[in-house]
């Protein structure tokens, strides 16, 4: 449905490709699938207008009635159109393919998508209708990966159109507007930021459509590769099992998480009602006290200078690295305050600690005997390297491993 946005190289050129929904003549007017399809035709149509080149794709076949409207809707641009005929391997249906020239392209070739006939000169002729003469060679640093996520109509799109100051996402009141993983970037205080915008995610037993099985599992994906996640919450609704579940992926990944409650417009805001809806997040997810919970409304764009210093505070958090020899300066000193519990049965020395990772953050505890450390123990050496290095507002990865020499010995 939204245009879906990928930068990609064209025979060594750069280009920005943008996929636009699909045209649908054939509508139940009334109903809410026509809105929404009404919707990604207007969103289509304006995407159109701001780009430098359309490649027009059309199926081989029979000429139908919504080829004739969408083409007829094109001619403003005809200009900077292409058009190609795909699904057109080893020659299948070329004579029907020809049909097309009907309509006055400049050009038409036949391709194959799937099989690669046609594709080196569709190419070459993309290439020679584009100015490259204003592109420079931009810079390496890595963005910020930001993934949007929470329930349908939450005012997820909302919040990325507002971020990114466009109309990426197509936002209407029809609950599972956004299908497809909607990308936008913007710059916040010198940083950039790559923000994904998911489908709204359901329990299984309200997912009826294939389309949106696999459109839940495309958000739940972007986990992978994200840095931080804007989980973003109804304030009238709070939450739900389902937003625990996909909290608890998120966390076990070792993402930055930022509680959002959005529409908080809506709500009486006062010290008392947002102390109230943080303690209500705090009760379900009492292990992850350290999450920051933010209010706003993304329809009135409040409160979102305070996220983008959060969404920043967090990525430093993420990418903090802590040398060796501190880290156990400081671990000796844990030990000290607060000896590790032991017995006969249970007895066990703390060697030394290491940072294996950034962005998860992971340790690597080395101990004389790692399957006897209680849970307990863990988890404070855990608190104690969010509070006393800095990492007080994300997720803490120890992992234990057995060890019979200290950290000077190994040095030595």
């Amino acid at each position: 449905r939204d245009p879906v946005e990928k930068n990609a190289f064209i025979l060594g050129y750069p280009v920005k490709l943008i996929d636009t929904g699909g045209f649908k003549l054939d509508r139940d007017h009334g109903s809410d699938e026509a809105i929404m399809d009404e919707l990604v035709v207007e969103k289509t149509l304006e995407t159109l207008k701001n780009c430098d080149l359309i490649v027009l794709v059309l199926e081989v076949g029979e000429i139908t009635a919504e080829d004739e409207e969408f083409i007829a809707l094109l001619r403003p641009y005809w200009d900077k159109l292409i058009a190609a005929v795909n699904k057109t391997e080893g020659g299948r249906k070329e004579e029907e393919a020809w049909n097309f020239m009907q309509f006055g392209f400049q050009s038409l070739h036949l391709i194959s998508a799937s099989h690669g006939d046609g594709i080196t000169a569709f190419a070459k002729e993309i290439i020679s209708r584009l100015d490259f003469s204003q592109v420079e060679e931009g810079s390496e640093e890595k963005p910020i990966k930001v993934s949007i996520m929470g329930k349908p109509n939450t005012g997820k799109s909302t919040l990325s159109n507002v971020l990114t100051k466009s109309s990426a996402s197509i936002v209407s009141d029809y609950a599972g507007t956004t299908r497809d993983v909607v990308e936008g970037f913007f710059s916040y205080k010198g940083k950039n930021f790559h923000l994904l915008d998911t489908a709204g995610i359901r329990k299984k037993t309200k997912v009826k459509e294939d389309i949106e099985y696999y459109s839940v599992n495309r958000a739940i994906k972007t986990l992978q590769n994200c840095d931080l996640v804007f989980y973003i919450l109804d304030a009238e609704e709070g939450l739900t099992e389902q937003d625990k579940k996909i909290i608890s992926l998120a966390h076990e990944q070792g993402r930055g998480i930022i509680f959002i409650l959005n529409k908080w417009d809506l709500q009486e805001d006062t010290k008392q009602s947002r102390k109230k809806a943080e303690e209500d997040i705090r009760i379900h997810f009492g292990h992850m006290i350290w999450a920051p919970v933010l209010c706003i409304s993304a329809l009135e764009k409040q409160g979102i200078t305070p996220l983008l210093n959060t969404a920043l505070k967090l990525y430093g958090q993420l990418t903090k690295k802590i040398d060796t020899p501190s880290l156990n300066l400081a671990l000796k000193e844990w030990i000290r305050s607060y000896p590790p519990p032991q017995s006969k049965a249970s007895q066990f020395k703390l060697r030394y600690c290491v940072q294996s990772n950034t962005n998860p953050i992971s340790f690597i505890l080395f101990a004389s005997r790692p399957e006897v450390v209680p849970q307990s123990y863990i988890t404070y050496l855990k608190n104690k390297i969010r509070s006393d290095l800095g990492f007080d507002n994300i997720p803490i990865i120890l992992e234990l491993k057995a060890s019979r020499q200290k950290w000077e010995d190994r040095e030595s």
